[in-house]
Formats: C-alpha cells, sequence, structure tokens
C-alpha cells in the first residue's frame, strides 16, 4: 500500500496525515442501484485486506430523483395508522410538490426498494434535517408516543464494493455487494464493519426499519458472495465491532445501545458470546465524558486491533456542537473490560472543507482501518467525512499510544 509521512511541523493534537488525494470516493464515482434513484453520499466503508488488495464496502445512500416526470403510478403513503400505507398520489401534484422517499417493499415477491412520493404541504410534515423525513399526527396512533412524531429516512442505503492495489485508487463494483431484502431492513443496510476470525470474513452492518435499529450480522469469504447470519442485537443498537480472535475461549464485541429511558447516555458498551449471535456479559465500558470531545455519544468505530499495549479501538466521540471526531481507547489484552488509557483529546477531528461541509457538517467517522505493515506500525483508517464522500489518513501507531491519558 502507498503510505505517507508527516510533515515537519505538523500538529501533534492532530496524529492523523492526510492523503493528498482526498477525497477517495465521492458520490459521483458510484453509479446509482436503480434509474429512479441517484447517489447522495458514499461513506463509512468497512475495511478488510484479501491478497494485497484493499477492499472498502461502502454505504451507499441513495434518494428518488428530482429531476425527472413523476412515473405513471406514482403512489403516496398514508401515515395516519399504526404503519405506512400506500395510497394513490392525486394527478394535482407534480414532481416539485413532493419528496420522494424510497424504501424496501418486503410485502411483495421479491422484495424489492420502491418510491413513494410525499406532498410537501401534508400538514405535520418536517424536513428541516436533510437526512430525515419527520411526521406528527398528534391525534393518530402515536399521538401518546414521542408526541406522535413518526421518523423516516429520506435516503436509502446498501453495501457496495470497491477495489484497490494501492489503498489510494479505487475500484467501485457496478453492482449492489449487500442491500436490504425483509422487513427489518426497510429503511436500508448502513455502516459495515469486517473483522476476518475463524477463517472467515464477519460483517456486522446496520439494519433500519420502523421496527427500530438492529445490528445483523453476514459472512463471506471472497467478497463475492455472502450468507446471512441474521440479527444479533435487538433494537435500538448499533456500532457493533468484532474483535479479530477469542478471549478467554468467547468472542467479544463493542456495541452501543440506544437506550431512550432516564439519562439516554449513549455510549461504548462491552459484551461476549460463544457463537457470535447470542451476546450476554454486557457492561459500559467507554462512556460519554462531560466537558470533552466526545461528551454528546461514544461509539465504536473500527475493529480492534492488538498492539505490545493492549487492544486499541480507534473510536468516534461527539461534543455538545455534534461535531463528530476521531480518538482511542486501550483495552486490557487478556481482560478488555478493563480500560487502560483513552483519548484526552481527538487524533483526527473535522477541518478540511470535504469534512466540514456535506449532509452532515463537521463530521469525520471511520468504520475500519487496515495496516500498511505487517507489524501494525502503521495504519490507515479509512473514514466518511462529512456524511459524504470517503478519505483517509495515516497514523503512526505508536504516536496515538503515546497521546493517551491513562485512566
Amino acid at each position: 500500500m502507498t503510505t505517507t509521512e508527516r510533515p515537519k511541523g505538523a500538529d501533534r493534537a492532530d496524529l492523523g496525515q492526510r492523503l493528498p488525494e482526498n477525497p477517495l470516493l465521492s458520490p459521483r464515482d458510484i453509479p446509482p442501484s436503480q434509474p429512479a434513484l441517484e447517489v447522495v453520499s458514499v461513506f463509512n466503508a468497512g475495511t478488510a485486506v484479501v491478497d494485497d488488495e484493499a477492499i472498502l464496502l461502502l454505504r451507499v445512500a441513495e434518494r428518488p430523483r428530482s429531476d425527472i416526470e413523476l412515473p405513471p403510478g406514482a403512489f403516496t403513503l398514508d401515515f395516519t395508522g399504526p404503519y405506512p400505507v400506500e395510497r394513490p398520489l392525486p394527478h394535482s401534484y407534480s414532481m416539485r410538490d413532493v419528496i420522494g422517499m424510497s424504501f424496501m417493499d418486503a410485502s411483495i415477491d421479491p422484495p424489492r426498494v420502491r418510491v413513494a412520493y410525499i406532498p410537501k404541504d401534508l400538514p405535520g410534515l418536517d424536513l428541516s434535517d436533510p437526512r430525515g423525513i419527520r411526521y406528527r399526527n398528534a391525534t393518530g396512533p402515536h399521538g401518546g408516543v414521542n408526541e406522535g412524531y413518526q421518523d423516516f429516512l429520506a435516503q436509502i442505503s446498501h453495501l457496495r464494493i470497491a477495489r484497490s492495489r494501492d489503498g489510494v485508487h479505487f475500484t467501485v463494483d457496478a453492482e449492489v455487494f449487500l442491500g436490504p431484502d425483509n422487513a427489518l431492513e426497510e429503511y436500508g443496510v448502513e455502516d459495515p464493519r469486517i473483522t476476518f476470525i475463524d477463517g472467515a470474513y464477519h460483517i456486522t452492518y446496520v439494519a433500519a426499519s420502523r421496527w427500530g435499529i438492529v445490528t445483523s450480522l453476514a459472512v463471506t469469504r471472497d467478497f463475492r458472495t455472502y450468507e446471512r447470519r441474521g440479527v444479533m442485537f435487538l433494537p435500538d443498537h448499533k456500532d457493533v465491532v468484532i474483535f479479530p480472535e477469542k478471549i478467554g475461549g468467547r468472542y467479544v464485541s463493542l456495541t452501543r445501545p440506544m437506550p431512550q429511558s432516564f439519562g439516554r447516555i449513549f455510549g461504548i458498551w462491552i459484551a461476549f458470546s460463544d457463537d457470535l449471535l447470542s451476546w450476554g456479559g454486557h457492561m459500559p465500558l467507554a462512556m460519554p465524558r462531560w466537558g470533552m470531545w466526545d461528551e454528546l455519544r461514544t461509539g465504536a468505530s473500527a475493529v480492534p486491533f492488538r498492539t505490545e499495549r493492549g487492544w486499541l479501538e480507534l473510536y468516534h466521540g461527539v461534543d455538545r456542537d455534534t461535531t463528530y471526531a476521531m480518538g482511542g481507547v486501550l483495552m486490557d489484552l487478556a481482560d478488555p473490560r478493563k480500560v487502560i488509557a483513552r483519548s484526552a483529546t481527538p487524533i483526527l477531528r473535522p477541518t478540511e472543507v470535504y469534512e466540514t461541509t456535506g449532509l452532515f457538517n463537521h463530521t469525520v467517522f471511520s468504520c475500519g482501518v487496515i495496516p500498511l505493515d505487517q507489524q501494525w506500525e502503521r495504519i490507515r483508517m479509512y473514514y466518511g467525512a462529512a456524511d459524504s464522500v470517503v478519505a483517509a489518513a495515516d497514523f503512526d501507531v505508536r504516536e496515538i499510544l503515546d497521546s493517551l491519558q491513562p485512566c
């Protein structure tokens, strides 16, 4: 893989050396999965190295095109009941009067992604967040829950493979690798992490639907075919990464439950399993810290890797201004429930234009790293920038370890 070196005088508070080719991939590099959709973002890629080839498993977010006429038989969704119901769209509406909403329809055979058109003048519709569609019907069946709000995604995501021999210049597969195909993936599949364990690549990914956010598992040996293993963690749960080896005879994962009661603290937990599907021994590990760069929420990002000092996890933290940055947490090799040290300041924060301006501004969010040498002394972290493009930065692992503050 091509490497970069830190220039003299570089800011020591920001340890990553960004690749000069950044951003490496943008929406224009990805063909849409169907003519009715356009690619909005490519980001948050899981990573692997297979036969000296760097693999990125990209999250590709698409939305319905707004530059074409409404298709024959265009339909809308009625949100007033306990679940959306398909209705004919009145002929009086044109494309400029509606917003498209794509979803995977599991009620038809075979299931497929379809597009509904929601009138912009629908009472209770909130389009202020470009990532979502919010509808409020306080008098309907959801009136007593969350003040009647129902949330839907403005985009639908699938996973696509990009391949590279130098880790910088990638060729993107034309076909979807893993896309939504059941009711629990109704609003798409997102944010994969890849762990090579037991002779195969285990992919954890987020599945979103009206029933919430679950984490599911798929397994591949060649990144051409895969097997779905099903749901690992019930709603609402995401940011799950599996350690690359058993510890104490058990599989280990980092998780992030999303509680809706009491303090609603979103942080990194740890869990254990005998079979990779049934998990127990849950306990908090690296929670948000008041007044620091990760005070709003924390979540596992890259797959942890072994160092001479402990298991190093590169994780994302969010501050009170909703800036997403990256830091490190070091865990005991024999008992990863024990946190040894943690980043007092980010190792990479959004500063470049492609990181500060996009679908969601001021965001650096990683789902994976690859080694740049056999000893894992230098690594390359691929990350989603502003929820819009893929970028990368190189790190000296010893620099990261030396920067951590003992706990």
